[in-house]
């Protein structure tokens, strides 16, 4: 079966073309059938042309490319765009540097094999190898415990950067979720927990060293605020039962 890939990317074309070409490369050593699904959250960079330059002529038998543009929403819009719009089963969400390396996929393939619905990369768990600046260490761990005290989701790391998802799985809990930014991840897992979805943490190699276009104040700061949100709205019954 076909397996779907989504890069959300804002403000990419630099890393773009890399990116294609190490996550295709991939998926044909392994003999993978796979889409791969650029949303593009409203870059000014060029991030369309740096895609069109690199994909044009580039699909091979088993992996094509696919490009979506949105308007400046967040990354949470634009995963539930690809999320909605794929085809393949499982959908993997990756960012778009490949900070979690393509060949994570490896291991949640054989995570939803295993009787997983979902698969999540986890800095948390044994056997993980990170490697980022101080700064980012104790920015990650106060959201971790923040969201462990706040929003009961069954899963230590909420904000990793790579996940998969059997495809009707994904497509119940993205068609519910509300959120556009970058506490998204923790509302669909907070949704997959109320709905007793199996969740597999895997083991990932993270290294964090290069540019973001994260700003941690006004992002951080949005995200408490969307965490604290989730638990309102599930109040509320804005996700239904």
């Amino acid at each position: 079966m076909t397996l779907s890939l989504i890069l959300p990317s804002y403000e990419e074309a630099a890393r773009l073309p890399g990116t294609l070409l190490r996550c295709s490369g991939s998926f044909r050593e392994r003999g993978l059938e796979a889409e791969i699904i650029v949303v593009d959250d409203g870059s000014t960079d060029g991030t369309a042309a740096a895609f069109e330059g690199w994909a044009r002529g580039a699909e091979a038998p088993g992996v094509t490319f696919h490009y979506v543009r949105i308007e400046h929403r967040g990354k949470g819009a634009a995963v539930r765009t690809g999320v909605l719009r794929a085809t393949g089963d499982p959908i993997v969400v990756l960012d778009a540097d490949l900070t979690i390396p393509v060949e994570t996929v490896d291991a949640f393939r054989e995570a939803i094999a295993g009787g997983a619905d979902i698969a999540v990369a986890s800095r948390y768990v044994a056997g993980s190898r990170v490697d980022r600046p101080w700064w980012r260490h104790l920015l990650g761990d106060a959201f971790h415990l923040f969201v462990r005290v706040v929003l009961p989701t069954g899963v230590e790391d909420t904000q990793c950067g790579g996940k998969a998802y059997r495809t009707e799985v994904a497509r119940a809990l993205f068609s519910r979720q509300r959120l556009d930014g970058f506490a998204f991840d923790a509302e669909v897992l907070f949704l997959a927990h109320r709905a007793g979805y199996r969740v597999a943490e895997v083991p990932v190699t993270l290294a964090q060293g290069g540019p973001t276009s994260i700003d941690f104040l006004r992002d951080g700061s949005r995200m408490l605020v969307d965490t604290v949100r989730i638990r309102l709205f599930a109040a509320l019954g804005r996700y239904g039962r």
